[in-house]
């Protein structure tokens, strides 16, 4: 694995597990979705490969631009987006039946994304209320991608459940315990991570839904 670089750009040895973890997660989910879609093995692993790292893209090219992106200066991402690409070719029907195993993956994997996101943006330098902005695209971002090449209106443009919702809870979180209290790193990411899951989950089981801005007459 090669953190070092990892490090320099921004990432501590921990959120480094922590960004590769959400990339295998977001690498499944989107796999699975486009294998749903009845696309070929190209089509679904560019949405593998989309869907896991575009959060990353989002914060490296765009808000921090510390240099390529994570993705192609580190082999590492690579690997685990190829491990969830084969992972969901080869045991797909087990995958597609475990309906709410994925919903609570899915969870996980917004909460880490926003925590790494805003660390980043934190390490970075970058003002507070930008750290949870970032930690926001980075977790929404892999969902937006994924929806736009399966050809589906993307989650976070919808009214439906908490989702970006959730993710500006984590990021929030983890900017003010973490950027503004000074509270250990890794606790102040577990805490955001776990209120993010908590969030996300609590909205699917009791259908708190967003409303639209414009409604039917």
């Amino acid at each position: 694995m090669q953190f070092p670089d990892v490090i320099e750009r921004n990432l501590t040895a921990t959120f480094a597990y922590f960004d590769l973890l959400a990339v295998l997660l977001f690498s499944i989910s989107g796999s699975l979705a486009a294998i749903r879609k009845k696309f070929d093995f190209i089509g679904v692993f560019i949405v593998a490969f989309f869907s896991s790292v575009g959060g990353g893209l989002i914060r490296d090219s765009i808000f921090i631009q510390g240099g390529p992106p994570l993705v192609v200066t580190n082999s590492s991402y690579l690997f685990v987006i190829l491990l969830g690409f084969g992972v969901s070719m080869f045991f797909y029907e087990k995958l597609s039946k475990m309906v709410m195993t994925m919903k609570l993956v899915d969870a996980i994997s917004l909460g880490m994304y926003s925590v790494v996101g805003a660390s980043a943006a934190l390490r970075a330098e970058l003002v507070l209320l930008a750290a949870v902005l970032i930690g926001m695209f980075n977790a929404v971002g892999a969902g937006l991608i994924r929806d736009i090449l399966i050809g589906e209106v993307p989650v976070i443009f919808k009214p439906g459940r908490f989702y970006a919702g959730a993710a500006i809870v984590g990021s929030s979180l983890f900017t003010v315990l973490y950027g503004l209290f000074g509270i250990d790193e890794t606790i102040a990411a577990l805490i955001a991570i776990i209120s993010t899951f908590l969030v996300r989950v609590l909205s699917v089981r009791f259908d708190w839904r967003t409303k639209p801005v414009l409604k039917e007459v």
